[in-house]
């Protein structure tokens, strides 16, 4: 821990001058004079007296210093076929021109706008454009049903909404028109305008007055030479919303400031994930997620990297190769995805064959976030892949990672089932219920110190007493991360849980993840995912719901019954796991993470709303069936 403690320990005793010479990295119209106030906001804010604009820190800057010929955006698109690179100076003329009609929609600085795109490269480019007027962006999931916008359109108010004609899923097209328009028309707020991009695989008629043509107004920008500058804005002014699901069903708008966030991410591109200004860098998520936001759009473009805007599937489209055709069409030095994605791919190829027929000489080292990595899919990963696979943690909330191994200042030893160690500006403890600290190796609450660090989100959208309570007043002095889990004596932090997936045994609390663990190790398993359901002697027994590797011909009670042995046998017998279901699918979220509340409510005949993030619906009948033939 030579170098990484170094860092650490130098942010921890001087976080100031730490975060001031990160500052140093950014463009500032006016630079900060101080890093933290710790009398702004509700635990105080960063580079209060400065200002700066986003933009024109990952666009402008660029062709300004050289790089206007590098690619900045890879669009590429295996569900249609096209192919497209932005370089630097494209991508300036096209946000230059989206800000000139956004400006011409009536849309100024603080004004906020929606973008309920699909992954092209419009959606990156509308961000950025916004960045550059300082209005701020709501990115909802296009595709999202039109209730679920509309509840996001009252919450924010945007003056302009930009949208496309339809997305594009293996084997379907989805228009996205009808549910905008079904959404305006719930919505209380009326937006003045909506800009549509039309795809030639469905276009959409336009309701004059209301609705405007993407191309049009921005040719026509385009022809008149109309110049936008980016506006100065506050270092503390919000860049960005960011809808995450809440516990009460109303969505929380954790906002996303300008200045903090550039610090952070900028710092984080060579540090945690080792890349170098030119290198390609590829984040395999979507802009309606925060990985999205952060590791797609701002941070690679922000460092100078070139960034990869992937409209595809791991599997599917057209297949498992998928992610290594792009790893070395491109020269990926870095990649980025959720385990499920992979997880998918060894489903589908579980000696990862498909991976020797690419070279993979650029890519020095796969990351991994989203959901646990459990070790066995890392151990495949490294065997298919001969690189590093690192796993990492955070939140929407942080923005960033809170937990990593920071390749880029050292390598450090990877213990498998671990994201490894707090990253610079997170004091990372594990908590008692009461509150208290729990000795190494003792599974209890995971939470930071305050303050959190620049780049963190500073408040919830119109929601601070939301924001206090459900972050910050049940560990005075912390924030909450509702995650369960165990920092050992090395400092290394075992995520094993949300704190809702923490299940009770006959009075023994237990992780999901730890069981989880132990059946994805079973050669026959490709994926699976542990609940607890209601038992009235014991409160919660554990059921394990196991997707099977491809070609996986047994007789189910075979296998249940060395699934139920290797638990025991790892975990013990106080989990009393005695219920595994084999299924075809997990229920899912469109970023890979698995639907387990839900899944908890099916099985215990529950009233549920479905959630609005779920990849298709149909898998909950599917969880259903298969527990009423397997499991009860």
């Amino acid at each position: 821990m030579g170098a990484y403690s170094s860092v650490y320990n130098g942010w921890k005793s001087d976080p100031e001058a730490f975060w001031m010479d990160a500052a140093k990295a950014i463009d500032w119209v006016t630079p900060p004079s101080k890093a933290f106030d710790p009398d702004q906001g509700v635990y105080g804010r960063w580079f209060t007296d400065a200002t700066c604009n986003t933009c024109y820190n990952a666009v402008d800057r660029h062709v300004e210093n050289g790089r206007g010929d590098q690619a900045a955006i890879i669009y590429d698109s295996p569900i249609t076929g096209n192919k497209r690179i932005l370089t630097f100076l494209d991508l300036q003329a096209q946000v230059v021109a989206l800000a000139a009609s956004i400006r011409a929609r009536g849309v100024e600085q603080g004004d906020r706008v929606i973008i309920y795109m699909p992954m092209v490269p419009e959606a990156a480019i509308a961000m950025l454009a916004c960045a550059r007027l300082g209005a701020v962006h709501s990115v909802v999931f296009g595709g999202f049903a039109a209730a679920e916008l509309a509840t996001r359109i009252d919450d924010c108010e945007p003056k302009l909404i930009i949208s496309a004609s339809c997305g594009i899923e293996p084997g379907r097209v989805i228009a996205y028109k009808p549910l905008l328009d079904g959404a305006i028309d719930i919505a209380k707020h009326k937006p003045a305008s909506t800009l549509i991009l039309q795809r030639e695989q469905q276009t959409c008629d336009l309701i004059e007055g209301r609705d405007f043509d993407y191309a049009t107004e921005v040719s026509t920008a385009i022809a008149a030479g109309t110049d936008v500058a980016c506006v100065p804005v506050k270092a503390t002014d919000p860049l960005y919303i960011l809808y995450t699901s809440g516990t009460t069903g109303q969505p929380k708008g954790v906002v996303r400031d300008n200045g903090g966030h550039m610090v952070a991410l900028h710092w984080s591109m060579k540090n945690i994930y080792g890349v170098d200004p030119g290198e390609v860098y590829w984040a395999a998520s979507d802009v309606g997620w925060v990985v999205g936001h952060s590791y797609i759009v701002y941070a690679p473009l922000l460092a100078g990297n070139t960034t990869i805007l992937f409209e595809g599937k791991p599997v599917g489209t057209p297949d498992a190769t998928t992610f290594w055709r792009v790893m070395a069409d491109y020269k990926v030095a870095a990649m980025f995805t959720a385990p499920t994605a992979f997880r998918a791919v060894k489903k589908e190829d579980p000696d990862g064959l498909a991976a020797k027929s690419f070279d993979l000489s650029n890519l020095r080292t796969l990351f991994l976030a989203g959901e646990r990595a459990d070790p066995d899919t890392i151990h495949w990963l490294e065997r298919v892949s001969q690189k590093p696979v690192i796993d990492h943690w955070w939140q929407t909330e942080s923005g960033w990672t809170i937990a990593g191994n920071p390749v880029g200042i050292e390598l450090m030893d990877i213990k498998y089932g671990s994201p490894t160690v707090a990253m610079p500006g997170y004091d990372v403890q594990v908590l008692s219920d009461e509150g208290e600290p729990l000795p190494a190796g003792e599974l209890g609450n995971v939470v930071v110190k305050l303050p959190l660090p620049p780049g963190a989100f500073p408040t919830l959208w119109k929601a601070e007493q939301r924001f206090r309570e459900a972050y910050l007043n049940e560990f005075p002095g912390y924030y909450k991360t509702a995650d369960a889990g165990i920092m050992d004596e090395d400092g290394y932090l075992f995520i094993m849980a949300r704190t809702d997936d923490i299940i009770n045994v006959a009075g023994h609390r237990l992780s999901t993840g730890g069981m989880e663990e132990v059946i994805a190790g079973h050669p026959d398993v490709a994926e699976c995912a542990v609940i607890g359901i209601e038992d009235q002697l014991k409160g919660q027994l554990p059921a394990g719901f196991m997707i099977l590797n491809q070609g996986v011909d047994r007789p189910v009670s075979e296998l249940q019954a060395e699934i139920v042995k290797l638990v025991r046998e790892k975990i013990g017998p106080v989990a009393a796991f005695k219920i595994a279901v084999p299924v075809a699918r997990l229920p899912k979220t469109r970023s890979g993470k698995i639907l387990r509340a839900t899944m908890q409510k099916v099985v215990d005949g529950k009233d549920f709303k479905v959630p609005a993030t779920i990849d298709d619906p149909a898998i909950l009948d599917e969880i259903g069936e298969a527990w009423k033939t397997y499991g009860s």
